[in-house]
Parts: C-alpha cells; structure tokens; sequence
C-alpha cells in the first residue's frame, strides 16, 4: 500500500462529486454479456482475469513485484513486440547507447506486465483505496471548464497505468464518456467495456465522430486517446520526437465544431512504492486555433515532455511510424 494517507484530497481539497457544485450520477455498468464466451479459445483470457482480481487485493508492494515479474515473461513471449519497441526508442532516443536503450527496453516490459496489475487495480480495488494510491492535481480546469458552460476534452494517450489513470475519474469527476476501440478477443472487449463503466458513464466507439461531438456539445466531458488512431486525410506527418510519423490532427478539429476546452490529462506510475500521479494540465493555449496542425503540434510538445519523465511508461510495443509515405523508410521491416 502506498504510503499515503487515504484521505481523498486534490490539490484543492476534499474531492466532491460534480464540477459545478451539485452532484453527477456515477457511472453505471453496461449490460456488456459475457454469454457464449467461455470455450477454450478464451481460456486463457479467463485465467489472466482470475490473477488480475487476485492481483487487486495484494499490498502495493506485491503487486508491483508481481507485475514486473509478469513483464520479465513477456519479453521472453514477446520477441516480434519486443523487435518493435526497440526500432520505436531508437528513432526516438538516438541520444541513448545501445546498452542505455536495451536497458529502456528491459523497463518498459517490467512497466507493460504492471499494466495487467494496474487494470485489476483500475477495475476491482475499492475506490478508498485509490484514493490513497493516487494522487490528483489540476482539477481546477476541469472546474473552470465547467463554470464557463463548456465540453471537455480530456487528451491523453496510451501510458501502461491507464487503467488506473483513468479509473479515479470515478472519485474526481463522475460521469464521463470515452472513446473505445473494439478488441479482437471478444471476451476482453467484454471486460474492456465492464472494467472502464467503472469511470465511463457513455463508452463510444473510436469511429463514431457524431456522436463524440454531441456528448461534447451538450457540455459532457470525454476521455480521448488519438496517439494509436490514424484516419486517412484527418492524419498529416508530423514530427514525433524529431522523427516523422503519421499523427491524427483530428482532435483540434472537434474541439472547435464541439466549443469544447482542451485539457492534457497525463499520469504516470511514481517511483518505489509511492503510488501514481495524475495530472489535469490548464487548456492547450490558443487551442482550437483553426490551425490543426499547429494545434497538434502543441499537444505533441506537452505529451514528449511528459513522455521523457519515465519513458518506460509509454506504450512502444506498436508501430507508431508505420504507413509514412515514401521515400520515408519502413522502421519495421
């Protein structure tokens, strides 16, 4: 257990539902059916759910040691992932000795295997438990957002404590929606979509453009991940830790049909066993400026910084370069 007291404070002080003064209704859990999913090809699916809600009743300590344990086995299992993340930290990390990278690399499967630990801990620990694992700073511009009458665009990206990260919206601000995208294996989709109704009031599907834009303009507030989603001629390359990359410049774009406010919504696990630390940053400046491109360039700034902090954390094992134009080189071949 972290070694903080569980008493539930912001920077501001005591937590209380809504950003307006009056309550919100907590999220409720969809009828997500877990019906004709039981045969042996989800076997081990059901297996790593039972260990990831064992996982979720061990002291901090445990788990922590529990999933970098599970991250030394996936660097072992993992070898075409493996292969990627390292071609992803040396086009973003030419500065670093092969030695230096090769031990980034080791890091960064220790913090993968936590993240099984974390959706247990994001999914099943008991939010006064959170409370004392995770600490909240900037709730003031979710706030200041609120009062100006305004959507909210929560702009994140794929960190491996996610699940965490984004379950103690929960406790800080009730009733959010969130982008999702559809997992091959039907059964985690299942438990993707029951796990995050602990925070998500609405869930809508990454493609469902409409819909996201409605929920902004009646004043709802959306937990947003574009880092991973690429769509066509709403993606222009731009550069990702000076390397080119094709990156969605969607997000500005929404923001302006939507008059929604822009809030960089990182986290991160803290070193030994000091628990996470969520951060809500004030609204990108100048954002939505008109200029997509310029915006998306604001966000890249604000998420290599926060990268760099512990650059373990960021999910390397997909291809983020992939599908860049010619005469660009394919990093993955």
């Amino acid at each position: 257990m972290s070694r903080r007291s569980a008493t539930a404070r912001t920077e501001d002080g005591p937590r209380t539902p809504g950003g307006d003064g009056a309550a919100r209704p907590r999220a409720e859990r969809p009828a997500v059916s877990l019906r004709g999913l039981a045969g042996p090809r989800y076997w081990p699916t059901w297996l790593l759910l039972f260990a990831m809600r064992a996982a979720a009743t061990l002291p901090y300590r445990w788990q922590l040691a529990a999933g970098f344990g599970f991250g030394r086995l996936l660097r072992l299992l993992m070898r075409s992932r493996a292969r990627i993340a390292r071609a992803n930290l040396a086009a973003c990390f030419p500065e670093l000795t092969d030695r230096e990278r090769a031990r980034l690399l080791d890091r960064h499967f220790a913090a993968v295997g936590m993240s099984f630990v974390e959706m247990g801990i994001g999914w099943f620990t008991p939010i006064e438990r959170l409370r004392a694992l995770v600490r909240v700073e900037g709730r003031e511009h979710l706030e200041q957002a609120r009062a100006a009458g305004r959507g909210i665009i929560l702009l994140s990206a794929h960190f491996t404590p996610l699940e965490v990260g984004f379950a103690i919206l929960e406790d800080v601000w009730p009733g959010v929606s969130a982008m999702y995208r559809t997992q091959r294996n039907a059964l985690m989709d299942a438990l993707v979509r029951r796990g995050r109704s602990r925070f998500a009031a609405e869930q809508i599907p990454r493609d469902n453009v409409r819909a996201l834009v409605k929920a902004l303009k009646a004043g709802r507030t959306v937990a947003y991940m574009p880092d991973q989603t690429y769509l066509g001629n709403q993606s222009e390359l731009l550069p990702f830790f000076g390397e080119p990359a094709m990156t969605n410049i969607a997000t500005p774009k929404i923001a302006q049909i939507a008059g929604a406010v822009v809030l960089p919504y990182l986290f991160r696990r803290l070193p030994d066993d000091a628990g996470y630390l969520v951060t809500i940053m004030p609204p990108l400046p100048g954002v939505p400026s008109g200029d997509p491109v310029r915006d998306t360039l604001e966000w890249l700034a604000v998420l290599e910084s926060h990268i760099r902090v512990a650059p373990e954390q960021y999910l390397w094992l997909y291809k983020k370069f992939k599908n860049r134009p010619a005469p660009l080189p394919d990093l993955y071949a």
